[in-house]
């Protein structure tokens, strides 16, 4: 077993026949490099041929998925293991797709487990087809044994980060670093213009709350949001709220929205006014995740709040957590630019205070902006388009 960590591969420029690839996203921040990487694709080779399993990213770029993604997007294995019986289902019918596709590809994004059950899946019926992981799963905080797994199901690593790649590589498997392509999407936004739309004035303070995009996470999280925005309101009567709503838990949120008084005037948007919402925003109280990524990028002082079922913490808490912290702005800086409350100390008063101390202080929130700027930029590096990197690996591996 050699240690082998790849440079992004040239691309033949001619094939007999237009390449085959087919895509598997399993939640809505996969299906989100999903589309940007079915754009980078086209762009390197516009006849190449795309299809897959995917939410409403992948379907407004042509690729119509099977079965709706939205029914797998849980988190921990608790979770995991109350939809085992459909996750199986799923995985079956997502390797009779890519077979029925007849694809020279598979690229597998995020989502650790079911995209492991997919690929176990996948071997039966397409044995001589690369299959293609596109996000490490995250074994420099937790699981460390997931790499060997990793190494022994599929057949490459796009990586997303610059220290994933020993994690994998001692297992012997090949591992292209391709960059994250959340530090590259396009994040522009009319904070004024928003707003307008939506009566807040310019010197009205103005809060994201971003529940997640999981219906797990919003339902552990919303009782203590909401909480918290209560303790807020109490304190700053002038504090406006909005919230953008991710496709996945929509409709669910709503209806628990307008059932709690706390969010009687909770501005409520969908994810066209996303990046305008971003920008308008003085602080933002978030579910961790990429979105606390993306909020660092943009320089938004954020607190992030995350809670898994009681089993699951206890897990995680006592054997396979290996990190400080659980925000990658945190990682890569090596210190708690983004307050993380976790657990026990995800309430509505720890949360409260929390982001209170940002709202109340310009001068802090200037400083955490500005850091927050730097630790992502350097997190970007050098090297060109992270998707249009992974793109080309790809079409390099199935050229090749």
């Amino acid at each position: 077993m050699g240690q082998r960590m790849t440079q992004t591969p040239e691309t033949p420029s001619d094939l007999a026949r237009a390449p085959r690839i087919f895509l598997v996203a399993a939640e809505p921040s996969g299906d989100a490099l999903a589309g940007d990487l079915m754009d980078a694709l086209r762009a390197l080779r516009p006849d190449v041929e795309i299809a897959g399993v995917g939410g409403p990213e992948m379907a407004r770029r042509g690729a119509l998925s099977p079965f709706d993604i939205s029914e797998l997007s849980v988190f921990g294995l608790f979770d995991g293991l109350k939809i085992i019986n459909l996750v199986h289902q799923r995985a079956q019918e997502t390797a009779d797709a890519a077979k029925a596709f007849k694809a020279d590809a598979v690229i597998l994004i995020d989502s650790w487990g079911f995209m492991l059950r997919a690929a176990w899946k996948l071997r039966e019926v397409l044995p001589d087809t690369p299959l293609i992981k596109y996000v490490a799963p995250q074994v420099f905080a937790a699981r460390r044994e997931r790499a060997k797994v990793a190494a022994d199901t599929f057949d490459h690593l796009l990586a997303i980060h610059p220290f994933d790649a020993p994690y994998f590589t001692e297992h012997g498997m090949d591992v292209t670093f391709v960059g994250n392509p959340a530090l590259e999407r396009d994040l522009s936004g009319d904070g004024p213009a928003f707003r307008a739309r939506h009566g807040v004035a310019e010197t009205d303070p103005l809060l994201l709350i971003l529940f997640g995009s999981r219906k797990s996470e919003l339902t552990r999280l919303f009782p203590r949001f909401a909480d918290a925005v209560k303790r807020l309101k109490a304190d700053r009567p002038g504090l406006k709220f909005v919230t953008p709503l991710a496709s996945s838990i929509a409709a669910q949120a709503q209806e628990m929205i307008a059932a709690e008084t706390a969010f009687a005037d909770l501005i409520v948007v969908e994810s066209d006014e996303r990046r305008d919402a971003f920008h308008a925003a003085d602080a933002a109280l978030a579910c961790s995740g990429t979105v606390t990524l993306e909020l660092a990028r943009l320089g938004v002082p954020t607190v992030a709040a995350y809670r898994l079922g009681w089993l699951a913490w206890a897990a995680a808490r006592f054997f396979l957590m290996k990190s400080k912290y659980i925000s990658l702005a945190n990682i890569a800086a090596d210190e708690m630019l983004i307050p993380e409350h976790v657990q026990t100390r995800c309430r509505g008063d720890v949360l409260a205070q929390s982001v209170g101390e940002l709202l109340d202080d310009a001068g802090r929130r200037a400083d955490v902006s500005k850091r927050l700027r730097e630790v992502t930029e350097h997190m970007r590096g050098a090297g060109g388009s992270p998707s249009a990197n992974a793109a080309q690996a790809i079409l390099g591996l199935v050229t090749s």
